[in-house]
């Protein structure tokens, strides 16, 4: 049976971009790999094994273009209401909280937010097939 273990994404500045996952996430550096045209960095946090790898291409200057295929990660929490307003007070400009019905049943509440080269990430209250 497969484990899913990472998913990952092309960042411009890892600084920047390891400042928002932590700030936002609470995800730290669980590795870094330096070599010689790119850079590794893996972030994760205790609630999970799995792993978002960012990758920092060496010498990029211009934007990465996202393209209109729509993809997003997503996150749960255990308290939606105050996690979007922890990083609304972060400075990290969420989207509304939205709330998606199904057959006139509350299927899931979320919101979006954008990190710094913008990547969407799906933040969900756990519940249901959200866990």
């Amino acid at each position: 049976m497969a484990k899913t273990i990472h998913s990952m994404i092309r960042v411009l500045d890892e600084a920047r971009s390891v400042e928002f996952y932590d700030k936002a996430f609470g995800l730290n550096v669980a590795e870094r790999l330096d070599f010689e045209n790119f850079t590794l960095v893996y972030v994760s946090n205790n609630e999970c094994e799995f792993e978002v790898e960012l990758t920092i291409n060496k010498g990029r200057i211009e934007p990465y273009a996202l393209g209109d295929g729509y993809g997003h990660l997503a996150v749960s929490v255990s308290d939606l209401d105050a996690e979007h307003a922890r990083v609304t007070n972060a400075g990290l400009n969420p989207n509304k909280i939205v709330e998606f019905n199904r057959d006139g049943s509350l299927l899931a509440r979320f919101f979006f937010l954008t990190d710094p080269d913008g990547y969407k990430i799906e933040v969900l209250q756990r519940g249901g097939r959200y866990k």
